[in-house]
């Protein structure tokens, strides 16, 4: 076992050392690979801030740049590895560093502790990945717009409390999810303004003596602002994490309740959309099962995501000020959901590619009480009164008289299909340009 970055001696019983770093440790390592690249580009900000404050010789500067990009180069290429005994991928790349070019390796942690280290990493990595988020969550509401608009004037029986209720349109029901990832992405574009703030330079959460240039690292590593006060930056860990899994957990039951509509609406009972059998499942002993697996395992996934701000408020809640260990466990709930919803948003793009709409549902004698509401409208635009007309229309679907006339039927047609969908879309544009800015 190596000694640690923090180690003054060689430990003494390496028995105990090998079952405590077992415990603390676990496989937060596996993690840590994730925070490699951001670690690389932590140090190099870092150090060239160093370099400005003439804690490093330009000469100094110059060989631990060059060297960090080729680790940088190994670890895009996949090469990279923290070893065996190296407590973490911080350890791993001042290690390499000092392998490479000696005592100046030692020199890259002045003024920066592994609180502040981490926290950078952190932000960073979250930074990357609710890009990707937004941008995968922008694929999939363009594909809802263009469906919504695609399948306007297909009628498709609307449901209150599982009963059937009021026409609906494709075209709604595609725009309703188009518009919940608006506001999903209102969520996630909070997230993004919390972490992106550097709070690289306030070391175990308490500043440092030297004159460090934290604005200047702050530009280098494209964060929009910093954590002024050192003691908060600190307290950004894990509040961090929980701000992020609230997004997840937004975006996540806007796709839930997709995949449950999909599952309900594929079933012989609705059969409003079907998928090709390549992308449904059978049964062992029922020959004519086609069944929703892709969907059932989405919503299970987006269920468990929308469990994940509860988990990490748990973990973190009750802890004062500072650091605490504890917070090192936000990595195994947060990091693998991050993976799932991301596997989730483009599974459904994948699907939606492939979806069958049912034209001719509405025909059905079953949905034909759907149309009493307009045929009070109309008794109303009649000079009926209100009560009386809803009083008519429900005496005769109650001695099974009704039965819809050909307008009422079709006036549906223009007023569902007026969809208002470029207000949508202007929506999510605003809310991407905010990103940007």
């Amino acid at each position: 076992m190596s000694q640690k970055i923090w180690q003054k001696k060689a430990e003494s019983n390496l028995e105990h050392s090998q079952k405590v770093e077992a415990f603390t440790v676990g496989n937060d390592i596996d993690f840590d690979l994730k925070l490699a690249k951001y670690d690389v580009l932590g140090s190099l900000a870092h150090c060239e801030m160093l370099c400005s404050i003439n804690l490093l010789t330009a000469e100094e500067w110059q060989q631990i740049q060059k060297e960090l990009n080729i680790i940088l180069e190994d670890i895009e290429s996949g090469t990279f590895i923290i070893e065996s005994g190296i407590e973490d991928v911080h350890s791993q790349v001042e290690h390499l560093l000092t392998k490479r070019i000696g005592d100046v390796g030692k020199k890259i942690h002045s003024g920066r502790s592994r609180n502040d280290q981490v926290l950078t990493d952190l932000k960073l990595f979250f930074k990357a990945e609710i890009l990707d988020i937004k941008n995968l969550t922008r694929k999939l509401f363009e594909q809802l717009i263009d469906l919504s608009n695609q399948h306007k004037d297909v009628l498709l029986p609307g449901y209150t409390h599982l009963q059937v209720a009021m026409p609906s349109s494709f075209g709604l029901w595609f725009g309703a999810y188009a518009e919940s990832l608006t506001d999903d992405m209102e969520v996630l574009l909070a997230a993004f303004n919390v972490v992106n703030k550097n709070p690289l330079g306030s070391g175990a959460g308490y500043g440092s003596s030297f004159p460090l240039n934290r604005q200047l690292t702050t530009e280098l590593l494209g964060f929009k602002t910093m954590n002024t006060n050192v003691v908060y930056a600190q307290m950004t860990r894990g509040k961090s994490e929980k701000v992020l899994a609230m997004a997840l957990a937004t975006i996540a039951a806007t796709l839930a309740k997709f995949a449950y509509d999909s599952c309900l609406y594929m079933s012989q009972n609705f059969g409003f959309i079907a998928f090709p059998d390549s992308l449904t499942t059978g049964s062992s002993i029922m020959p004519h099962k086609k069944n929703p697996d892709v969907f059932e395992i989405m919503r299970a996934k987006c269920n468990r995501i929308q469990a994940l701000p509860n988990e990490i408020t748990i973990l973190i809640n009750n802890l004062p000020s500072g650091y605490h260990r504890d917070v090192q466990l936000t990595k195994e709930c947060l990091f693998p959901a991050i993976d799932s919803l991301k596997e989730c948003l483009e599974m459904l793009h994948f699907m939606l590619q492939h979806v069958e709409i049912k034209t001719d549902t509405v025909n059905q004698n079953i949905y034909k009480y759907m149309f009493s509401v307009e045929q009070v409208n109309e008794e109303v635009l009649n000079g009926v009164a209100f009560r009386d007309a809803y009083k008519k229309v429900g005496l005769e679907i109650e001695n099974g008289h009704f039965e819809p006339n050909f307008n009422v039927k079709h006036s549906h047609e223009g007023s569902i299909g007026n969809l208002c969908n470029h207000h949508i879309e202007a929506q999510m544009n605003s809310v991407l340009i905010k990103f940007e800015e």
